[in-house]
């Protein structure tokens, strides 16, 4: 069984001796790539690296493709890099990765033993997954630990797919967690007692316990994309500019009494990034503690940090506050050659981001502590065809010319060569039949993801109310506060809130819980009866009386001058919604201040992300009243994505 522990080098690096490869991390947040080549002691030398951000869309599945494919092209065209052998590294959020223990059995059960607890653990089908495992070792109860890692077939042919578009061919598919066990195992060998490594990633964030031979990690999912978002919501910045300037001039806030910085965006993005690493600090101390109870290990004596994350400034600092222990920057070159042609400067300023590179590289050259592989069968079958594939070619050159001479020198043997394909026929019809098979096999899976693609629609469609509810308590509140700080009133003076909400001509409007709490807001709203019907908030009596046959929806409607009832026509779709909007009478505090509310709230409307501005607009006049504490104006809200009934 492998030793976690770095026990040496083995003669791999004699049969790739001074051919270069690629090592290559498609993170979250960023694609980093080097090229290495064997060291003449056995070791690795860095000939050229790179990093190439890949903004918001890099964890964004559905422009994650195009987004890496093209960071990938621009990337090899620009670094200079001359190597096509390329071993990987899986983006770190979409792998799962547990250690599970098993009961001490036979040898020759334990594949089968594992093979059934992924079955239980991965959380997807084990037909549509790469996965491996390896066993590190036992523990004193003598139960079998083993580390599981899985990741979904389709992302990595996605890689495959971008990686062979560069003209690059894989050799191993690595997980983040081996990795960056690897890398830390060659590089701080020499260390005694617990160590920890806080890998801080995009998307989530990697925790990683050594002790003597032993290994503990856990992947929680907290990101400094976390520190972005949640600077640019508070901001209301887009997501590149906040970027931009969390790493230009953003820093992890030291807390206490600490002078805050003159610049307001550089303040409140320190406090957003303290507030993102303390949420990351309770999970690191939850591991500890799992692995201190139940994995009957020690405590840490000292830290290290390494990836995106931990550029940040003062990053070091605050783990150091935390978790009361020495922290020190993870160096992944630590042990590496670096080649005279590298910018050693450059290299400096992001060194710690490339633990996952340098861990996949090792595995070109030694046998490592960790050896996982997620390339899927269905790569790997075709990489070894591609390789077979000027043999074959070859072979049926010859083939055919041997067929073509024999014909023309051998005239009597046109009955054994009528037989030869008669063989042949019978050989492809089977292959015919599969093909077929295979052909109505793909037809059934593409029909069951479509009709999957439908529900998840469906699904999306069930909350899409809930989300357009939602959005109109933050336009409003955010109008509140705005009106507020312009106007110099005190909190709580200014209230807007919805009196009628409809999504066709006026009907009998329904009660609904009121869009604010606070003191000048009324006790009740109105909504659409059709809506309340589709989300089930109507009684049962009132849903009964306003339907009728066919499976049409109806609602009993009154006119505002003479009282007459009718029928809403029923309809599958939602695109525009009426609200009349009543607000705390501010006339008395400056001459205006109603109209100038009126026009902040469209102004607000127009910008939200759900609305589409161009329709979205007042639909009438300010209701004013001289001597009344409020006063109304309408609305007419048009969906940028209209609503399934």
């Amino acid at each position: 069984m492998r030793c976690l522990a770095w026990v040496g080098r083995v003669p791999r690096a004699l049969m790739l001796k001074s051919k270069s490869f690629l090592s290559i991390d498609f993170g979250a947040g960023s694609l980093k790539i080097a090229e290495f080549e064997p060291a003449e002691d056995g070791g690795l030398r860095l000939l050229r690296f790179a990093v190439k951000p890949l903004g918001l869309a890099g964890s964004q599945d559905a422009a994650r493709e195009n987004v890496v494919k093209k960071a990938l092209a621009d990337t090899l065209a620009e670094g200079g890099f001359v190597a096509r052998q390329a071993n990987l590294c899986a983006p770190g959020y979409q792998v799962f990765s547990k250690f599970v223990k098993l009961p001490p059995v036979d040898s020759s059960k334990v594949t089968q033993i594992i093979q059934y607890e992924a079955q239980q653990n991965v959380p997807f089908p084990l037909a549509e997954t790469a996965w491996d495992y390896q066993i590190l070792g036992t523990s004193a109860g003598g139960e079998l630990e083993v580390l599981l890692v899985a990741i979904k077939s389709e992302i990595v042919e996605k890689l495959f797919l971008i990686g062979e578009g560069g003209g690059l061919k894989m050799d191993v598919v690595d997980a983040s967690v081996a990795a960056l066990c690897n890398a830390f195992r060659y590089n701080y060998a020499d260390l005694e007692g617990c160590s920890l490594l806080i890998d801080v990633g995009a998307k989530t964030s990697n925790v990683l316990v050594f002790e003597k031979n032993r290994l503990y990690a856990r992947s929680v999912s907290v990101g400094a994309n976390a520190i972005t978002q949640e600077f640019a919501a508070e901001t209301k910045l887009p997501f590149p500019e906040a970027e931009k300037i969390k790493i230009a001039d953003g820093f992890v806030s030291l807390g206490g009494a600490y002078e805050e910085p003159d610049n307001p965006r550089v303040a409140a993005v320190s406090k957003v990034a303290r507030n993102v690493l303390t949420r990351l600090h309770l999970q690191v101390n939850q591991t500890i503690q799992f692995y201190r109870t139940q994995q009957g290990g020690g405590a840490p004596v000292r830290v290290f940090v390494c990836g995106g994350g931990s550029l940040l400034p003062y990053s070091a600092e605050f783990f150091a506050e935390k978790l009361n222990l020495p922290v020190d920057v993870f160096n992944p070159f630590r042990s590496i050659q670096i080649d005279p042609s590298v910018n050693v400067a450059d290299l400096e300023k992001v060194a710690q981001c490339f633990g996952e590179v340098v861990g996949v590289g090792l595995r070109n050259i030694a046998e490592c502590p960790v050896e996982l592989n997620l390339m899927p069968k269905t790569s790997r079958s075709r990489q070894e065809f591609n390789s077979k594939k000027p043999y074959l070619l070859a072979a049926a050159y010859a083939l055919v010319l041997g067929v073509f001479a024999t014909g023309y020198f051998y005239t009597r043997v046109a009955g054994a060569r009528q037989e030869g394909l008669d063989k042949i026929k019978d050989q492809v019809a089977p292959l015919t039949t599969r093909e077929q098979s295979l052909k109505r096999e793909e037809d059934s899976l593409k029909k069951a993801r479509e009709e999957a693609d439908q529900i998840a629609q469906w699904l999306d469609d069930q909350v899409q109310w809930a989300d357009v509810i939602t959005e109109f308590r933050r336009v409003l509140h955010s109008t509140e506060v705005t009106q507020q700080q312009k106007f110099g009133l005190v909190q709580g003076s200014v209230g807007i809130w919805i009196d009628t909400l409809l999504t066709t001509e006026p009907s009998q409007p329904v009660a609904l819980a009121s869009a604010d709490e606070g003191e000048s807001a009324p006790k009740q709203m109105t909504m659409d009866p059709i809506l309340m019907k589709r989300y089930g908030l109507l009684p049962k009596k009132t849903e009964g009386e306003g339907a009728e046959g066919g499976g049409e929806t109806a609602a009993a409607t009154t006119g505002a001058a003479g009282g007459k009832k009718g029928k809403a026509a029923s309809t599958n779709e939602i695109s525009t919604v009426k609200l009349t909007i009543r607000a705390v009478n501010l006339s008395k505090s400056k001459t205006g201040a109603n109209s100038e509310l009126a026009y902040e709230l469209q102004r607000e409307m127009k910008a939200s992300a759900l609305f589409d501005p161009a329709e979205t607009q007042f639909s009438g006049t300010l209701s004013e009243v001289e001597g009344e504490t409020t006063f109304s104006f309408p609305m007419t809200i048009k969906l940028k994505r209209p609503m399934k009934l």
